[in-house]
């Protein structure tokens, strides 16, 4: 009976550090999984109308996905959940534009006509002939126009929280940019700019340029938009920063595009950095309505 006793406490044992070894590689293969898009990035810098641009290049696929950040943002602050997600089902390239994270700036203000034209040549530095892009925020203004400017490169574009027009923001949102200052920036994206540029001087220079370019602001006139021919999803949240309205204009002024209304504020269902919340689904929603559309 002793030995019966110590043979069954051993399997028991066995079969606890088996249970274990199990439970560890299947969570280490579904860590692995998540982050081998971002371990496995090609990075580089490519001469754009006289910058050097910092991009990424993530995952496999035929037609890239281009991100492009909103002002002030950095990849990661802006794509740290949702690259990933991407990057399992498509090619990524990820950008950072002009005065932004590594990549340096010209003497020349931004404006969203300029970024456009920039990504247009990035992609042909890169010999992508054509690619659908995501934007963000500004970089969903910038998204616009770069399927207006440059058909030809744009497939499908997807627009994610950004305005077309000074009247569709909600009331007195630009009324604080001709006094802000660099307090009034959000920690969070001072952080991200300064953990991949430490420079000081590069922070407040975007920043002035972000604010600046806000100020200047110009309406895009609905026949431009109206001339967009590819296919477009737009993107807002329930209490974003733009109404919802306005949005929803937009959709109606682009032929072939289709509407998604979300809960929550500006950034929350991409999990960028400044309304990210752990264990939020909307990031994985989020990902599977861009799939869905994107393999439409």
């Amino acid at each position: 009976m002793l030995v019966l006793k110590n043979n069954v406490t051993t399997m028991r044992k066995h079969s606890i550090l088996l249970i274990c070894l199990l439970l560890t590689i299947v969570l280490l293969t579904s860590y692995a999984q998540k982050t081998t898009a971002m371990d496995a990035a090609k990075t580089g810098y490519a001469p754009v109308n006289g910058i050097k641009m910092y991009y990424e290049i993530h995952g496999k696929g035929d037609v890239p996905l281009v991100l492009i950040h909103g002002g002030g943002s950095t990849i990661e602050s802006n794509w740290s959940t949702l690259l990933p997600m991407l990057a399992a089902q498509d090619k990524v390239i990820a950008v950072e534009m002009q005065a932004h994270g590594r990549t340096n700036d010209r003497n020349a203000p931004e404006s969203f006509e300029q970024d456009a034209d920039d990504v247009a040549t990035l992609l042909k530095y890169l010999k992508v002939d054509k690619a659908n892009i995501l934007g963000f925020s500004n970089g969903g203004t910038t998204t616009l126009q770069f399927a207006i400017r440059h058909p030809d490169l744009a497939n499908k574009i997807i627009v994610v929280s950004a305005n077309y027009r000074r009247d569709g923001m909600i009331p007195g949102f630009f009324d604080g940019f001709p006094h802000a200052t660099l307090d009034n920036m959000p920690q969070p994206l001072k952080d991200a700019y300064l953990k991949v540029n430490p420079s000081k001087e590069g922070l407040q220079n975007m920043f002035n340029k972000d604010v600046q370019r806000m100020i200047n602001f110009k309406d895009i006139p609905d026949d431009s938009i109206r001339s967009i021919k590819a296919p477009a999803m737009l993107m807002v949240a329930d209490h974003d920063v733009m109404t919802v309205e306005h949005v929803t204009n937009l959709s109606r002024l682009i032929s072939n595009s289709q509407l998604v209304v979300l809960p929550g504020v500006h950034g929350s269902f991409i999990s960028e950095v400044m309304t990210s919340k752990k264990g939020s689904k909307y990031p994985q929603i989020t990902t599977e309505l861009v799939e869905e559309f994107l393999k439409e």
